[in-house]
């Protein structure tokens, strides 16, 4: 049978890996992967044929997939936290559209937002939405808009790729439109190296955060307007009345 699976990582720490993740792993011959991202599981794939490459080689990773899988060779194509979400599942269906004799198993993993929230405290325990910063693949006028239409909503804001060497200032941008719909004092906090070495975060709010400097390594939640801070930590009430 020709396969790809298409493994969701988790956050980098082996020890939230899921075991199914695991498994699909041990199945494959060869591991295609973002080069940092095979660093974080170098462990577990010693004795694998690897293919890895750096950032925004994507659809040259996937079609190297492709490849491996229809000479019969078991393929496992590596996403940092969940495949499916701001990660390779889709540009592997796409790659793939024309081969449908390759099989293609998505197995799920703990994406940024979860793993950001389980360090804050609760902070998306109602209605949330998630929206990248990075215009690399969508205009930045258009990510704008889901800011501003999101904050007029009061949803609470998880944020991925605040900001980079090229984009300095685009935390600072969002924050600003923000701002438009949501209070100063709305609780606000950041992890940066989510369940790796080094792992760091902070609670702080909208208006202190405009003022923060991130990486593409850090993950932001803002909250809506029932949010607060309980012992230090962020809490987005679930909406029950009689609690």
């Amino acid at each position: 049978m020709k396969k790809i699976y298409v493994v969701g990582i988790g956050l980098g720490n082996l020890d939230n890996m899921t075991k199914e993740a695991i498994t699909a792993i041990e199945k494959s011959d060869v591991i295609v992967g973002y080069t940092v991202y095979i660093e974080l599981i170098k462990n577990i794939i010693k004795n694998k044929e690897v293919f890895s490459s750096p950032m925004k080689r994507e659809t040259e990773r996937c079609k190297k997939a492709l490849e491996y899988a229809l000479s019969g060779r078991t393929t496992a194509v590596i996403s940092g936290g969940d495949a499916g979400i701001y990660g390779m599942a889709g540009v592997v269906y796409e790659v793939c559209e024309k081969y449908p004799e390759i099989k293609i198993e998505v197995i799920s993993g703990i994406t940024a937002c979860c793993g950001c929230a389980s360090v804050l405290g609760a902070p998306v325990m109602h209605d949330f939405a998630v929206i990248s910063l990075s215009d690399l693949l969508t205009p930045w006028e258009k990510i704008e808009k889901r800011l501003l239409l999101a904050s007029d909503a009061d949803f609470v804001i998880c944020i991925y790729n605040p900001s980079s060497e090229k984009r300095i200032d685009y935390l600072k941008k969002a924050c600003d439109i923000m701002l438009k719909y949501k209070d100063r004092s709305t609780p606000c906090g950041y992890v940066r190296n989510i369940g790796r070495l080094g792992e760091e975060y902070k609670i702080l709010t909208l208006d202190e955060l405009k003022d923060e400097r991130t990486d593409m390594f850090t993950t932001v939640i803002v909250g809506n307007s029932q949010t607060k801070i309980i012992n230090g930590k962020l809490v987005t009430p679930r909406g029950y009345r009689n609690i």
